[in-house]
This record gives C-alpha cells, structure tokens and sequence, in this order.
C-alpha cells in the first residue's frame, strides 16, 4: 500500500485517551499470559499489537472486547473506569471485535449476515435495517456478492464482511484480530484502504494484531511489540523499525524499513 493514502484524520495529540489499560494482568492454568501490561489509545489513532505466537496479543483484544475477565489491573473507555464483564456489554459501550475464527453463519448470504446483527436494533424499523446494510454491502464492495452464502465466499471478502458486521452498532473501537492473514495481495492492499478510510472519515479508533508487519506498519499510528506477556517496545513505526531490540527479537536483521522514516502523515 501507498503511504501516501494516509495524508488525513490524524488524532489531536491532547484528546483524552478513548482506551486506557493499567496494568492489566492475565493468568492461565500454569502460565502468566498477560504481565502489567499498559497503553493507551485515542479516536481516530491505529495501533497494532505485534509478538509471536502465544505472546498475549489476542488475550489484550478478548479483554478489551469482553471475552475474557483479566485478574488484574484497570480498564478505562471514555475516562470512565469499566468492567467489560461480556461481548454484550463491551459492544453497548461501543467496542466491537473481529477475531480470527469463521464468525459468519455459512448458511447465511451476505446481506442476510447483516440483517441478523442488524435486527437486535431495535431502534430500527426493517426498511432502516435494509438500507443500512445496502450501505455497509456498498462500503465494502460486496454489492456483486450480496446474495452469495458466506462459506462461498474468498478469504478477502470474508474478511470485509466481518468487519461490515462489527460497523452495525457503530462502535468507536474496533478491535481486529490477524485481518491480513489468509488473504491475497489485492484483498489485504482493499483491506488497507478501509482501515484508513474507517480512520480519516468516521474517527474510529482501531486496534490491530498482526504478523505481516509490512503491511500493518503501513497503516498504523503505533506499535506495540508484545514478548512474554510484557510490553517490549512501543511507538510510531519509524522508530521500532530502527530499535535494535526489537530487530534482534522480532523483526530480525535483515528487515528493511526505509518506507517508515517519513511520518505517516
């Protein structure tokens, strides 16, 4: 993807925080998955979460997204302390999620998928839930696979309707988890576009897990390099690209970054 699409909606460096963890810790059976781990995130910012397998990457997002009950620390959404104690509270507070597993019903089209979120609306009658998803089937291209069952459907497609079903409540977070993987160049360069799109016109704040670091790099406002359960390193890509740390552990030496010296906008 071309840097130079991100040329707007950079988030004012004095707003409060939307998303603010301190020191949120996370046990399993025999392992410490999360470690004090504390970020912060403001409307309209991209970060993405970067670690190996088993880091702790999709624990912070199923937290965040009330999938799981952390043992300890603090959870702030709006400047509010907050206890996301289900996906149903998380969501009507404005956070939404796209993990990495299949979430569609296969049976189901693509409008249809749509529909189904769309109809725990209630304050929307059935002619607004229709033109709402037209809108959303429009926004991400799926106007020529509307009436097709989900499990027909390519990687890259998938992947745009599942973050269309994550846009239905309008949420001011979106959390994706691993959205590049599994997808053909074309998809993963479209997916680009909409994170930035989502960024500069609706102020959204997203927060990204990733392996392909190039290309999540490319749209991301800050990175966090998560090892062990800990925060590694954090900040904007120009300089993790450059952090001898974080090539040593992640990246690797023979990492080419030159694209990240410029600011990204």
């Amino acid at each position: 993807m071309n840097r130079d699409v991100q040329d707007s909606g950079s988030p004012i460096d004095g707003d409060p925080p939307l998303l603010k963890l301190e020191r949120i810790t996370k046990r399993y059976p025999g392992v410490l998955a999360l470690d004090q781990v504390d970020f912060d995130l403001r409307p309209g910012e991209v970060h993405v979460l970067f670690g190996e397998n088993g880091a702790g990457k999709s624990t912070i997002i199923s937290i965040v997204a009330g999938a799981l009950r952390q043992d300890g620390g603090r959870i702030e959404f709006r400047g509010q302390p907050i206890d996301l104690a289900s996906v149903h509270h998380a969501r009507s507070l404005g956070i939404s999620a796209v993990f990495q597993e299949f979430s569609l019903v296969p049976q189901l089209t693509v409008e249809q998928n749509l529909l189904a979120i769309l109809e725990t609306m209630r304050r929307m009658n059935g002619r607004e839930r229709r033109a709402r998803a037209r809108e959303l089937i429009d926004q991400f291209g799926l106007s020529q696979q509307k009436g097709q069952e989900a499990r027909t459907l390519s990687g890259g497609e998938r992947r745009k309707l599942e973050i269309a079903r994550a846009l239905v409540t309008e949420p001011t977070l979106i959390m994706l988890d691993e959205p590049f993987s599994g997808v053909d160049p074309i998809a993963v360069e479209e997916l680009q576009t909409e994170i930035v799109r989502l960024r500069s016109e609706s102020g959204i704040a997203i927060l990204l897990t990733d392996h392909n670091v190039r290309e999540t790099l490319a749209v991301t406002d800050r990175s966090y390099i998560i090892s062990d359960g800990k925060e590694l390193r954090s900040g904007p890509p120009s300089e993790l690209v450059r952090d001898p740390l974080v090539r040593k552990t992640y990246l690797g030496s023979t990492f080419q970054g030159n694209e990240f010296d410029a600011p990204a906008r």
